[in-house]
């Protein structure tokens, strides 16, 4: 299979949603937060989402992405290769209940990989006022797919690196309770077979269920939120990522902070996390916050 650098910049089938108090505990549940602020319902105008609540959001969007492509150019047989590849977040202000999102999105760019096509889907999310409340960059590979050139790469977001280090600035260690994936298939209402059906799983190639990628990244954000943040996740403003190892239900992942640097707007905190395997399950990971460390 192949595909055309030229298809970037295709646009998506705008998408509105309307953002409950219950969608938002379920998800903050799911990741095991016990944040009071994701909680309290005294006050919808008091609680806000998780970080990574966005991932929810658009799911209704990736998990149906052929039916938001109307490019009858776009040969969607290529989504059928697709696994969930890098994440970047960029975060205007947490999502709160009672919002009502419009997203507009386009693939962003499409980019060669040795293992195939890296294809970027952007998605910008709106309150009713028009302000922006998040943007989403989702990476998907396209196995064994390959594409004519590169295009959209300038229109991506900068993903600093942080400096290599002899050994990790701290190490939090997480245990992953065995029906982790099916909480949070139900919490965060993002549905995926290999993540809650042993037998599919095992047929696709893989040992068995595997915890979501952004349940990895959910969890490991809860740990440096709480251990570099000053416990605080209003002040989160850009989460990013790739994913590169599974993690089993069951195990134990070790969230690494690898090193913290000062900006004049804020602070990068750079994080991979490890597998049971001693293997990086999510690498080349920093958040930043809008303001100097606490």
């Amino acid at each position: 299979m192949k595909l055309s650098s030229q298809l970037a910049g295709t646009p998506l089938v705008p998408f509105s949603t309307d953002i409950s108090l219950r969608q938002t505990t379920n998800f903050a549940a799911a990741l095991q937060e016990s944040t009071p602020l994701y909680y309290n319902d005294e006050s919808c105008e008091g609680t806000v989402a998780p970080p990574t609540f966005p991932v929810s959001v658009t799911w209704p969007i990736l998990s149906n992405l052929g039916s938001f492509i109307e490019d009858q150019n776009f040969p969607k047989d290529v989504l059928l290769t697709q696994v969930h590849y890098t994440e970047h977040l960029i975060i205007h202000r947490l999502i709160r209940p009672g919002d009502i999102l419009d997203i507009e999105g386009e693939i962003a760019a499409i980019l060669p990989h040795r293992a195939g096509t890296h294809a970027v889907i952007r998605l910008t999310a709106s309150d009713e006022q028009g302000v922006p409340v998040f943007t989403e960059y989702v990476g998907a590979m396209l196995r064994g797919v390959e594409c004519d050139g590169s295009a959209g790469a300038s229109s991506l977001p900068d993903h600093p690196k942080a400096e290599p280090l002899t050994a990790a600035a701290w190490t939090s260690r997480v245990r992953i309770d065995p029906l982790a994936p099916y909480i949070y298939d139900a919490g965060a209402d993002i549905e995926f077979p290999i993540h809650t059906s042993p037998k599919f799983a095992k047929a696709v190639g893989l040992p068995g269920i595997i915890l979501q990628g952004t349940a990895t990244l959910g969890m490991a954000v809860k740990e440096l939120i709480a251990n570099a943040a000053g416990a605080d996740p209003e002040h989160v403003r850009e989460i990013a990522c790739a994913f590169t190892g599974m993690v089993m239900p069951g195990t134990e992942i070790e969230v690494c902070c690898l090193g913290i640097k000062a900006l004049e707007d804020g602070t990068l905190i750079f994080f991979e996390v490890i597998n049971a395997e001693h293997k990086k399950a999510i690498r080349n990971g920093f958040i930043k916050l809008e303001r100097p460390m606490p």
